[in-house]
């Protein structure tokens, strides 16, 4: 017997496929509308920093010459959708209509939700419709992201300066991502005039690749030996280069082209077989491992930043990474200035039972209040949570089960409020 769920998403992902880019996201509201006889459909896209949200209606209905008009997040059923991966239904308009608010997020990477008002109580089978719907539409959005600019459009709560624009573009273009034995999650926060931060990831049949940078300087000098640095970085990993050998071409190409700027740094790669690490820091802050509840800072060997002209080479070191563990690597903009009066580890161990991506944007808003929201340099954190190479698939419906659509349900711990909430 055939799923006509599985049909009529097969038409669905059909459609937006014959559909302009710009307009394939309205392909899944009208599916929904006609099939469920719901009122109206929207989707809200998270902006760059997590804590926004910004509607998307019909395309007619986006201007986008003007700026994108963000919703805060912070103590709304949004925030809470976004946080535990759960649905949130509620009856509203005196029961006359039915509010659903579900996750859109491909891998980890929570994208945005999907809302809707439905004339009727949902069903198991209807709230089933509608997470395949918001699954499906995670991968609309991948797929046509490359050939419109709304969904960057939308991610842009206020401007962003030249030297920023060319930074968020060196980052992944999904900020975190789950798979069997780990998951993983970044966040930056641009200064005034941004510095040189990046930080990146990629996942191969035998490992995941770990980086975190921060090139000297501010500015697009800056975001320019930031491209410069990940540009050689990315070009040798992709040539199957080993750590040692990506490490020394991105020197050699920092020392031919910075006119004498470098750039710190730390790459990490991880075997999904065995679980054996392999390490290099150049210059760049220790990184922090999370075992047990408790909070230990690793001490590696240090080599010399990239783009120094003395004769240096990268040593290839091990980390003591085991299954339960987090990794935190971050940027000095997490430790300088006001930021040093925080108290990292405690946060950091605060955080432990949120995801990754949470836990990720939790430091950073912390650092982001001890600045006074004004941060004088970039702040970077990368949140690695190891599982260990025991498990081998992953479970794609995980933190998005519809058919037991309690806003409470599953949810993680709560993070803890910024001082400012």
């Amino acid at each position: 017997m055939r799923d006509s769920g599985m049909d009529g998403l097969g038409e669905a992902l059909a459609a937006a496929e014959a559909a302009p880019p710009v307009e394939s996201v309205d392909v899944i509201g009208a599916t929904l509308r006609r099939q469920l006889g719901a009122r109206s459909v929207s989707f809200l896209i998270t902006d760059f920093t997590g804590t926004s949200v910004v509607r998307l209606g019909t395309a007619d209905d986006i201007d986008l010459e003007r700026p994108a008009d963000p919703i805060a997040v912070s103590g709304t059923v949004y925030d809470r959708v976004i946080r535990t991966q759960q649905p949130h239904v509620e009856t509203v308009s005196g029961g006359a209509w039915t509010r659903v608010i579900a996750p859109v997020t491909n891998r980890g990477d929570a994208i945005g939700l999907l809302e809707l008002y439905l004339p009727h109580h949902p069903a198991p089978e209807t709230l089933l419709k509608i997470s395949r719907s918001a699954h499906a539409l995670a991968y609309i959005i991948i797929a046509n992201r490359p050939f419109t600019d709304l969904y960057q459009w939308g991610r842009r709560t206020s401007p962003l300066s030249l030297a920023a624009e060319i930074q968020h573009r060196l980052l992944p273009s999904s900020l975190a991502c789950e798979a069997a034995q780990f998951a993983v999650a970044g966040a930056l926060e641009p200064a005034e005039f941004v510095g040189g931060d990046t930080f990146d990831y990629v996942i191969d049949r035998d490992h995941v690749q770990l980086s975190v940078t921060d090139a000297m300087g501010h500015d697009v000098d800056a975001a320019l030996l930031a491209t410069l640095l990940v540009g050689s970085l990315r070009r040798a990993r992709r040539q199957g280069a080993g750590l040692a050998e990506q490490a020394q071409t991105a020197d050699q190409a920092v020392v031919e082209h910075s006119g004498g700027r470098y750039v710190t740094g730390q790459l990490l790669r991880i075997s999904l077989h065995d679980g054996r690490t392999e390490f290099i820091n150049a210059g760049h802050p220790w990184p922090l491992r999370l075992r047990g509840g408790k909070v230990e800072q690793i001490v590696p060997s240090i080599d010399l930043p990239f783009g120094f002209i003395a004769p240096h080479a990268y040593t290839v070191q091990s980390l003591d990474l085991r299954a339960g563990d987090r990794l935190i690597m971050l940027t000095d903009g997490m430790l300088e200035r006001s930021a040093a009066d925080l108290d990292l580890p405690a946060l950091i161990e605060s955080t432990q039972d949120l995801h990754p991506r949470e836990a990720a944007r939790v430091l950073i808003e912390h650092v982001v209040h001890a600045h006074d929201g004004l941060l004088h340099d970039d702040a970077t954190v990368m949140c690695l949570d190891w599982y260990g190479t025991e498990s081998t698939r992953r479970d794609a419906d995980h933190g998005a089960d519809l058919t037991e659509a309690s806003p409470m349900a599953g949810q993680r711990t709560a993070p803890p409020e910024p001082p400012y909430a």
